[in-house]
This record gives C-alpha cells, structure tokens and sequence, in this order.
C-alpha cells in the first residue's frame, strides 16, 4: 500500500471539494481548480472532513496513479486556500528585474531587455531590483513559470551569474590556471 496515497486529505474550512465525473474540483477563498481522474484506476471519495483516495485493484497503473492522485488533490487543497511562491534570485552585474503592469522586464547581459508576460492566474513581483517573486494557485504552473523565467539566463558556473532560485547553490568551476606555472 502506497504511504502518500493511502493518507487522508485535510479539507480547511472555506474550502469546496466536488467529486464526479471522473473530475474533482476544489474552490477557496483564492480561487477555484479542476483536476481529471482516472475514474478506471482509483476510487475519490469525500469521508467527513476528508478526501480519501482507493486504489481499485494491485496492478502497477493502480500503484501508480494511487500517490500521484492524492498529491494532486493535495496541491489542489493548498493552492486555493493559502497558495504557492517560487522566488528566483538575479546575480550579476547590471543584471535586475523591474515590473511594468503584468510584465517583468528583466536586464540580463543580453543587448536588448528581455520582456516576461505573466500567463493568466500567475501573479509577479519584484523586491528590490535582484528578487522576483511567482505566485499563484496551480503548483506545476507556479513552478513551470519559474523554471521559463530561470531559462532566459541560467546561472554559469564560473561567476555564478543569471537567475536562480533563492537557495539554490551553484557549484562553480575554476576556470583556467592562466600564467600562474609559467615563468
């Protein structure tokens, strides 16, 4: 039996879960979600407070989709009632980020400023002129839209310079030794 999908989901007050048609819907205070499940595979159900989700028989899809469907709905729960944040870090010099409405406009070394449009339930913002904060409902798109934002400079690893994600340790390179053995 599968450790992550056989605990039971915590509903908060505030929140909404439908369960039908092979979809499962979860609205909160900040906003509603949709997920499709595999109706074949597990059984969801709303126990009290709970959702609970059965796999219906032990053959490996079943094993499979058990975990991944309580997650999802978990991330579901989460996302409507206090939300996700992926914050990413600008180093280099020269290298910031400013907001302009709904787009960033990101100064990364390149001879032009690259502008990013938030997609639609993805919110931005910028602290100070190095920290970009994304914010929204969905975790794979919060984390989706960090991941696009780190890909228009990755971090190099010989100074260290580009976006990264706030923590995130970049292992650097030494370069080359230069005229330090020669005479």
């Amino acid at each position: 039996m599968s450790r992550i999908g056989k605990l039971p989901v915590a509903v908060p007050a505030g929140v909404d879960v439908t369960i039908g048609d092979g979809q499962v819907s979860v609205k909160g205070p900040k906003g509603e979600l949709h997920q499709h499940i595999l109706a074949q595979v597990v059984d969801v159900k709303l126990d009290g407070g709970n959702v609970v989700v059965e796999r219906k028989g032990d053959a490996k899809p079943h094993r499979a989709a058990h975990g991944l469907t309580r997650t999802l709905i978990a991330n579901m729960v989460e996302g409507v009632s206090k939300g996700f944040r992926k914050s990413l870090e600008i180093q280099g010099v020269g290298y910031r980020a400013a907001k302009a409405g709904d787009k960033l406009n990101l100064t990364l070394g390149y001879s032009h400023p690259v502008v990013f449009t938030a997609p639609e339930g993805i919110t931005l913002s910028v602290e100070g002129t190095n920290k970009v904060h994304v914010d929204g409902i969905d975790k794979q798109r919060v984390g989706q839209v960090a991941a696009e934002i780190r890909q228009l400079r990755k971090p190099e690893p010989y100074k260290g310079k580009g976006v990264r994600y706030a923590g995130e340790v970049i292992r650097k390179k030494l370069g080359k030794a230069g005229k330090a053995g020669k005479k």
